[in-house]
C-alpha cells in the first residue's frame, strides 16, 4: 500500500511520466523542465532518429531523439509540442540510505499508470563497473526509462533494468550520473550528440559520412545515420491496411507486430504473432456497468450469435469485439474488408452498450 505522501507524489507527477514506442520497443521516460528534455533509456529508443511519445497532457506525436549514451543507458528526446508538463525537482544535497522508501513510476504504450512503493537494498551496486541503486521498487521491463522518487518526490534516478529471480530487483542510474549527461549536452551548442562506447568521449554529431568516433576510430552509431524504419511483409500488409482506413501507421507502432489505434470512442489493438501466423484485432468499447451487469450479458451472447468474423469477450471488466485471421489467408483487399468491418461495428456498439446497457466510456 502506498504512503500517504507518496500517494500524493503519484498524482502530482502523473502528467510528467511519457510513454515511448518504437517499431522494436515501449518504454517509460519523464520530462525535466529545467532541461527541457525528456529522459528514458538508450536501449528503449535503440535503432530510432525519432519515437513515438504520448502523455496526459499533450497529443500523441513523433519526436526526434537528440542524445544517445550507450554506457549509462541514457537517451534524451526534444520535448512535445504544445505541453503543459509540470516541473519535478532533482535531490541534489542529502544521500540516499539504505531502507529509505523510494517510489518508481512509469506508464508504457498499452498498460494503465502504474506505481510501486519500495525501500533502497544497496547504494553502491556495481555492474560493468557502474554503481547502482538497487531497490525493491521495480517495475516490468517496459517501465524502463522510468523516474524513481524519494517520499518527498524528489528525483533520485532513472530506473534503467529489472533483475527477476525469487523476487524483481530494481535498479536505477543515480541522479549525478544523469546529471553528467544533463550537463554536457545542456553546455554544448550541437543538436545532437553521441557518447562513443569505447573511449567515452561524447562526439557531435555532424551529418557527416563517417561512420566511426572522431576520436578513437571505433565503430559508432550517428543519430543522424539511423535509417528509417520500412516495414516488410505482414507488417507492411498491415501498415497500408491502416493508412488506408485514414490512421497515421507511424504514430500506431507499438513495439514488434503491435499497433494501436483510436477509431471514435473506442481503441483498437492491431497484433500479428509471427509464431502462429495469428493476426489480431481487439476494439476496447467500453467497461462494464457496475450493477445490473446481467442484460449487457445477454446482449453480448446474443450479438455473439449473429456476428459474423467478430466475437465479444469481456477481459478485465472492458468489452472488447476481436478479430481473427491467419496470415496465410491476408492480402491488402481481404485485411482491408476485415479492418474496415470491425472498425464501423466498435463504433457501432460502443454507442449501444453505453446508452443502452449503462457501459462506462473508457478514458485513453
Amino acid at each position: 500500500m502506498v504512503l500517504h505522501g507518496l500517494s500524493k507524489v503519484v498524482e502530482r507527477y502523473k502528467e510528467v511520466i511519457i510513454q515511448i514506442a518504437t517499431p522494436y520497443s515501449v518504454g517509460t521516460g519523464f520530462y525535466l523542465a529545467s532541461y527541457d528534455l525528456i529522459v528514458t533509456n538508450e536501449h528503449v529508443v535503440r535503432d530510432n532518429k525519432e519515437v513515438v511519445i504520448d502523455g496526459e497532457s499533450f497529443d500523441r506525436q513523433l519526436v526526434q531523439v537528440l542524445y544517445l549514451d550507450e554506457i549509462y543507458d541514457l537517451a534524451f528526446l526534444k520535448p512535445p509540442k504544445n505541453h503543459n508538463i509540470p516541473s519535478i525537482s532533482l535531490r541534489e544535497v542529502s544521500e540516499l540510505t539504505i531502507g529509505e522508501v523510494v517510489l518508481s513510476l512509469g506508464h508504457p504504450f498499452g498498460q494503465n499508470y502504474q506505481f510501486k512503493e519500495g525501500r533502497v537494498d544497496a547504494i553502491e551496486f556495481e555492474e560493468e563497473e557502474i554503481q547502482y541503486y538497487e531497490h525493491s521498487a521495480s517495475l516490468s521491463p517496459g517501465n524502463s526509462g522510468g523516474p524513481l522518487f524519494d517520499s518527498d518526490g524528489l528525483l533520485l534516478g532513472i530506473n534503467t533494468f529489472v533483475i527477476t529471480g525469487g523476487k524483481e530487483v530494481g535498479y536505477s542510474l543515480p541522479l549525478s550520473k544523469l546529471k553528467e549527461g544533463l550537463q554536457i549536452y545542456s553546455n554544448s551548442n550541437a543538436e545532437y550528440l553521441v557518447k562513443c562506447g569505447e573511449c567515452k568521449k561524447v562526439i557531435e554529431d555532424l551529418n557527416e559520412s563517417s561512420r566511426r568516433c572522431t576520436h578513437c576510430g571505433s565503430k559508432l552509431t550517428y543519430i543522424s545515420k539511423i535509417p528509417k524504419y520500412e516495414p516488410i511483409g505482414i507488417n507492411k500488409q498491415i501498415e497500408d491496411m491502416l493508412i488506408e482506413l485514414n490512421h497515421d501507421a507511424m504514430l500506431a507502432r507499438r513495439g514488434p507486430y503491435n499497433w494501436e489505434v483510436e477509431q471514435g470512442s473506442a481503441l483498437i489493438h492491431v497484433a500479428y504473432h509471427e509464431k502462429t501466423g495469428l493476426i489480431t484485432g481487439d476494439a476496447h468499447l467500453c467497461s462494464i456497468p457496475d450493477e445490473e451487469i446481467l442484460p449487457l450479458y445477454s446482449y453480448l451472447l446474443k450479438a455473439n450469435y449473429e456476428l459474423e468474423g467478430l466475437s465479444f469477450t469481456v477481459r478485465d471488466n472492458e468489452v472488447i469485439l476481436s478479430l481473427l485471421i491467419f496470415d496465410q489467408y491476408l492480402n491488402k483487399l481481404t485485411a482491408l474488408r476485415l479492418f474496415e468491418h470491425l472498425f464501423k461495428m466498435a463504433d457501432h456498439y460502443d454507442d449501444i452498450l453505453v446508452e443502452d446497457f449503462n457501459a462506462k466510456w473508457l478514458t485513453f
